[in-house]
């Protein structure tokens, strides 16, 4: 009877353990984070994302990180005009969809603040918006024969054929009060570089940087980051000389399955602030 007794707990045993070891391995090992369900949370994590794009070298003096508001989808929070490298909540300047400061006492704002609000008017799953002037960027909106596109594995957000590029000379063409223009501070280059953008992740600008967006903060910082990595390789790739070899249709299909997990990276490029 005894012997019995310690067989059926030792199959019990076995059912308990190897049902852990299924459940470990089928499906998803990591969760999605959870978003920030608060304009309070998203504010805080507005400075912090700030700040880690200039720690990776995505961001330099001027480019700036927004969040949707979540009381009001058609407000936005921006830091004011200042180092993004120097952010803290305390600095966050709420706007309308119109891209004008909420409190008409508030502290002035990044002249191309319209690049945020015109994507977050015809974008709606669009929560976060980066903007930078990464070096590694750059050069590929000015080369259309050589278009920045995915090469490697963490950046299948990218389009296979290439990321858009916004011309200002495209827009100032017909309209002589924005010739000479690089930068997009008005709402009618807000509009245009929303309409260049379409439904992707990534735009660039010529001669100028690139806006990231995403559905939170650490999905817009993660494309920033990978993309600023996937452009400095692509220049690395091409240098090599010969036939570069890029993503294909069914590898970009394949993105969103495999890499889900922003906390990962998220929590990573936090942790390599420095600690002051």
């Amino acid at each position: 009877m005894r012997h019995s007794r310690n067989m059926s707990l030792l199959f019990i045993a076995l059912v308990v353990v190897c049902g852990g070891a299924f459940a470990q391995t089928s499906g998803p090992r990591e969760g999605l984070p959870k978003e920030p369900d608060t304009d309070e949370q998203r504010i805080a994590d507005l400075a912090i994302a700030s700040r880690v794009p200039v720690n990776e070298g995505v961001l330099d003096s001027f480019g700036h990180v927004t969040v949707r508001s979540l009381k009001n989808p058609n407000h936005y929070f921006m830091p004011k005009a200042m180092p993004p490298g120097l952010v803290t909540p305390k600095d966050i300047v709420e706007l309308d969809i119109n891209s004008a400061p909420v409190d008409p006492n508030a502290p002035r704002t990044n002249g191309e603040r319209f690049i945020h609000g015109e994507i977050y008017r015809v974008r709606p799953d669009v929560q976060a918006i980066v903007h930078s002037h990464s070096p590694a960027v750059v050069p590929f909106s000015v080369s259309p024969s050589r278009p920045l596109r995915p090469l490697i594995h963490m950046s299948g957000f990218l389009p296979v054929k290439g990321v858009s590029v916004l011309d200002h000379r495209d827009v100032s063409r017909d309209d002589p009060s924005l010739r000479g223009k690089l930068m997009v501070n008005n709402a009618k280059l807000g509009a245009a570089l929303a309409k260049t953008l379409g439904q992707d992740s990534v735009v660039l600008i010529r001669s100028h940087g690139m806006a990231v967006v995403g559905a939170s903060l650490p999905w817009a910082v993660f494309r920033a980051v990978y993309t600023h990595l996937n452009a400095k390789a692509e220049l690395d790739a091409i240098a090599l000389g010969g036939e570069v070899v890029y993503l294909n249709d069914d590898e970009i299909k394949m993105h969103s399955t495999e890499v889900f997990d922003v906390a990962r990276p998220w929590e990573n490029l936090k942790s390599r602030l420095p600690k002051n």
